[in-house]
Formats: C-alpha cells, sequence, structure tokens
C-alpha cells in the first residue's frame, strides 16, 4: 500500500462501476493530489434492485478481483454493508474528515433521490461531492426527440445516438493509487456469504465465467478476433458461441461502455476485412442497454408496472404450478426447457432463447411478465434493472417500441429455425440426446416418446407437452381482445 500525504482523503463510493480503467471519479480524485479511498457499500435494504443470487455470486467474484487490482496499484478497498448506503459514506466522510465524495451516476429514481439527499447531507457539514458518466454512451437527458421528450421507439432513439458526436475515448487506469495514512475498518468478503454452500447451485459457473476487469477486458479482446466477423448471423444460434458475452460485465462496470465502443472501432480501423455490418449490429446491442437505462430513467416503475397502462387491466391466469414447471424447464417444449436449464446451470441464457422463454410464459401459458421479470432477476449473472424489465416488457408487449401483442412465438418453429440440428436442445435436455433431428424439437412424435413404459428414465423421463401451442395462441389472442382494442 502506497501511504500519501496527509491531506484529507477523497472517497470514491463505487457501486456498478467496479474496475480502474475508464473510472472518471477514481482519475479525477487520483489527480487531484488526494490520497484516494475507495468504498463500496452492499446494500442490505428490501428492495426491487437487491442483487438475486447468480448477481451475488459475481460480486463476490467482482470485489475480490478489484481488491486484488487496487492493492497492485498501492490502493486499498474498504468493504461495509448496511440498510442506509448513503448514510454510511457521509459518516465515514464525516470521521475522515474527507475532502470530497466522488461517484458514478445512477439512473433508478430511488437511487437518484439517495444520491441527491447525500449531495445535500454533505454540503451542510462542509464536505464537496461530485458525480460522474461511468456507465453510459448517452445519459438519458442527452438524447431527447426536438420537442424535448424521451424516445419511445428504438430505431428512432438510436440513430439520435448516432448522430450525435462519437463518445469520448476512454480513460486509461491510473498507474498509482494513494491510500490514506490511517484506514478504516472493513468487512471481510468472506463474511458476506455472498456465495453458495449447501446446495452449491453456483458451480456450473466458474468454468465458464471471469468475474473482474482483467476478465472483462480478455472476453472483449476475444470476441473481437474470433466472433465480431459473422455475428449477425451467429449471435440468433443458441448452438454456437456467437455472442460476446460481454452483458454480466457490464452490468457490474468491470467494463465500461465506452471502452466497448471504442474498441470496436480501433478493430475496424486495423483489420484487414473489417466487419462493418457485423460491428454495427453489435453496437445496436449496446444501444439497446442505452435505450432501456433511458425508460428506466423516465419510467422508474418499469419492472413493477406495465409502460402501457392499459395492460394493468391484462387477464393474467397465475397458476403457481405452472410457473414452476417453466423455472425448473419442465413445460414439454424442448427449446423452452434447455434455456430454463441453461439458465440455472450457467447464470445465463442465450438472448434469442431469452424472447422465446419469455414469450411461452407470458403468452402461451399467460402468466404475469413480472414473475419472469423476477426469476430472472435472481438467476441471470447479468441481471440489469434497467435491460431485464424492459425486456420483459418488450416481449409482454406493455413496454416501449413493444413486440406487437399479435407475436406469439411458437417454440417448436423457433427451435427448428435456430437450433435446426438440435444440438443446444441435446446439450442441456439429456433426456432428448438421442432423439433423431426430425423430431428433436416434436419429441411427442418420436417412436421412442410413442411408446412410453413405466421406467421413466432417459427419453421417458421427458414430460409431455404442458400446452397446445394453437389453443395457447389462441387463450393468448383472446386476452389480448379482451383489452377492447386497447392494445396495438
Amino acid at each position: 500500500m502506497i501511504k500519501s500525504n496527509d491531506k484529507p482523503p477523497i472517497i470514491v463510493w463505487l457501486r456498478q462501476d467496479l474496475r480502474l480503467a475508464d473510472q472518471p471519479a477514481l482519475t479525477a480524485a487520483v489527480a487531484s493530489g488526494h490520497p484516494v479511498l475507495p468504498v463500496y457499500v452492499l446494500d442490505d435494504g428490501v428492495h426491487p434492485l437487491a442483487p438475486g443470487g447468480a448477481s451475488r455470486w459475481w460480486l463476490h467474484h467482482s470485489l475480490a478481483a478489484l481488491t486484488r487490482d487496487l492493492q497492485r496499484r498501492g490502493g486499498t478497498l474498504i468493504l461495509r454493508r448496511g440498510t442506509s448506503p448513503g448514510r454510511m459514506i457521509e459518516a465515514l466522510a464525516i470521521e475522515f474528515n474527507a475532502a470530497a465524495v466522488y461517484w458514478g451516476r445512477r439512473y433508478d429514481a430511488a437511487e437518484i433521490e439517495q444520491d441527491t439527499a447525500l449531495t445535500q447531507r454533505l454540503g451542510a457539514a462542509g464536505i464537496a461531492s461530485k458525480s460522474f458518466n461511468s456507465s453510459l454512451l448517452f445519459e438519458p437527458w442527452t438524447i431527447r426527440t426536438l420537442s424535448g421528450r424521451p424516445y419511445q421507439v428504438f430505431t428512432q432513439y438510436w440513430r439520435a445516438c448516432r448522430s450525435t458526436p462519437e463518445p469520448n475515448a476512454p480513460l486509461p487506469a491510473p498507474a498509482k493509487i494513494p491510500a490514506p495514512a490511517h484506514l478504516p475498518a472493513s468487512d471481510a468478503l468472506d463474511a458476506w456469504a455472498l456465495l453458495p454452500t449447501r446446495p452449491d447451485w453456483a458451480q456450473g459457473f466458474g468454468p465458464l465465467w471471469r468475474p473482474g476487469e482483467t476478465g472483462a477486458a480478455a472476453r472483449l479482446q476475444e470476441f473481437l478476433e474470433d466472433r465480431l466477423c459473422g455475428y449477425k448471423t451467429e449471435r440468433d444460434l443458441p448452438d454456437r458461441d456467437g455472442t460476446s458475452g460481454l452483458s454480466p460485465h457490464l452490468r457490474f462496470g468491470e467494463i465500461s461502455p465506452r471502452q466497448i465502443w471504442h474498441a470496436v472501432r480501433h478493430h475496424l480501423a486495423t483489420a484487414k476485412h473489417p466487419p462493418d455490418g457485423d460491428a454495427d449490429r453489435f453496437l445496436a446491442e449496446i444501444g439497446w442497454r442505452e435505450f432501456s437505462y433511458s425508460l428506466l430513467y423516465y419510467h422508474p416503475q418499469i419492472a413493477r408496472e406495465p409502460l402501457k397502462p392499459q395492460f394493468a387491466d391484462f387477464p393474467w391466469q397465475v397458476d403457481a404450478q405452472a410457473l414452476h414447471a417453466w423455472q425448473r424447464g419442465m413445460t414439454g417444449y424442448p427449446i423452452v426447457d434447455a434455456g430454463m436449464r441453461q439458465l440455472r446451470a450457467t447464470g445465463w441464457m442465450h438472448n434469442r432463447v431469452r424472447m422465446i422463454t419469455a414469450s411461452f410464459l407470458i403468452k402461451h401459458l399467460l402468466q404475469p411478465w413480472q414473475d419472469g421479470e423476477r426469476w430472472f432477476w435472481d438467476t441471470l449473472v447479468d441481471a440489469d434493472p434497467a435491460s431485464n424489465a424492459a425486456s420483459w416488457q418488450w416481449v409482454a408487449g406493455s413496454g416501449a417500441d413493444a413486440s406487437p401483442y399479435f407475436r406469439v412465438f411458437n417454440p417448436v418453429l423457433q427451435g427448428k429455425k435456430f437450433d435446426p440440428n438440435g444440438d443446444y436442445v441435446r446439450r442441456w435436455v439429456p433426456e432428448l440426446a438421442r432423439i433423431e433431428r426430425s423430431n428433436i424439437h416434436e419429441p411427442w412424435t418420436a417412436e421412442v416418446l410413442r411408446s412410453r413404459d413405466t421406467s421413466k428414465s432417459g427419453a421417458d423421463a421427458y414430460p409431455s407437452p404442458m400446452i397446445d401451442l394453437m389453443a395457447g395462441r389462441r387463450r393468448a389472442l383472446a386476452a389480448f381482445a379482451s383489452l377492447n382494442g386497447r392494445v396495438s
């Protein structure tokens, strides 16, 4: 640890930006000449944005990686937990006579209120504070229509983003991070018990993920070199490794969208065969994340209430057994079940399959989209407060720029189109491993399942379809029609 001068420290409150590079609050604190005190507070308050189980697994490893990265540069990460993080930061600032408190901005209404209140209390105590954009390419209030209103359609929103100047170049990580001569007490990370124990349902996560800033940088470089070319097509095929895998790194701020944007631009400028169309498609996915945060900022109830108010009266058919079968991947529809099992085993699900599974729950089973959103929030390592809610509302037809209400994904047709050989299904639904390609997405048509016995092993253990697809579609359309023309 590098001990600094006797100046009062600047506290850098880390939240969704667990990195050192392109970390404007940290860079500004180091540049001030004051010692720097990075702090992370685990919020024990009961609120919708409390991290789910899979996110807590990632958070543990991300904080461990950040601790090591800071130590290599002379810094120290202070860990605290409590039900009022803002109050804890305030108390720490007063105790250490801090020169200032810096942080990266957040965009949920409750978090904005917390930060605003902290700014006022710090000011009353004579302590400066400053916030920075550390999470987005375009903050919500910077991209608006000519009439000054937020965009409600993604294509228009992204067009407006692309017409603005390029995002600023990312900042390098500070070479040295001077620590105060005297440090406050810090919790032990292991004492937070973020990792599952018995049963260890996250045992499959480790081989697939490398949380932390170094892992994020390696994942980005691998994607640019190996998978950006062909991304437009490969990204929709769940049996291929065609996506970037950067979503959890972005969610925890181990990499910034500015870093990704400029890395893609540099790759295009230096590649022998620049994949322009693929790069534009990939950057548009970053754009969807930006659009989701704009929605969260202007519609803070997005995870709980439909953006289109007429959907508040939707005639859901709440069924705990149906929800449970969907959660466990036992619906009888292979592409749905493969996705739900991939989610439980890895903390992640392919994006195309997320849409299929969400549509099946909402439209074929008529279960509230909020129940699906909560399950994903608890089981995804990349559970993001904006993207998760916005995506569920998109499928439900109740969100901004939503999928049309009459779009009901047929899981059999979707499986045949995007997993034509059935390799994805066979990987995650081993009961169907020996089913022929022609039957893999309709296993009830296979001879091995037509002659079931009572042993219930292998293919015989796979459930029959829990609902007829055409009947489910008709029921869904009738439910939408019951809103008396109030949907479009």
